[in-house]
């Protein structure tokens, strides 16, 4: 005799949730976009023809001196340096798995919005908070950004670590036997 079989169909378990991890992905773009506001008002802070807090000297908190030119855009490329750093850095381990290209793409277009932010929040806040621009002197005089290739040490630093630290990881891989 035989018994009758019983088929008991297991209860489905819901299937993970794939949208959150493209939406936390994208809290690479949104976050390291933002933070270029926090950049420029530290650009405005630091530099000269701003409040000046790096040099101190009252020379150069004249936005129109010449002489504060080349120290504004020094800061502000000391501080996209520093910001596309860390986001490399941070990315370091993050670009494992299917998405990682995608946060890659994700980190560096919020780095050249950054930097945009970096520099639009500055010239804000110079026009907030700074002497007003001599208009005798025309549009080139004041607080401004001389060197607009500046804006790309961002995206490139950012580039750059991640490039390094990915190289590093492959090669201190050993080799399968």
């Amino acid at each position: 005799m035989t018994e009758p079989s019983v088929n008991l169909q297991a209860a489905s378990e819901p299937a993970p949730a794939t949208a959150s991890r493209p939406a936390r992905d994208f809290l690479w773009l949104v976050v390291l976009a933002a933070s270029g506001i926090v950049v420029g008002l530290l650009w405005w802070l630091l530099a000269p023809g701003g409040l000046n807090l790096v040099s101190g000297n009252p020379e150069l908190s004249n936005p129109d001196n010449p002489e504060s030119w080349l120290p504004r855009d020094l800061i502000l490329a000391a501080l996209m340096l520093v910001s596309g750093c860390a986001a490399g850095l941070m990315l370091d381990g993050k670009l494992e798995g299917a998405s990682a290209s995608r946060r890659l793409v994700l980190a560096l277009l919020g780095g050249a919005a950054g930097a945009l932010l970096a520099w639009l929040t500055g010239l804000l806040a110079a026009q907030l908070w700074g002497p007003p621009a001599n208009p005798a002197l025309g549009p080139g005089y004041g607080f401004t950004l001389r060197s607009y290739a500046v804006l790309l040490l961002w995206t490139g630093a950012t580039a750059f670590v991640t490039f390094v630290l990915s190289l590093f990881g492959v090669l201190s891989k050993k080799p399968v036997k």
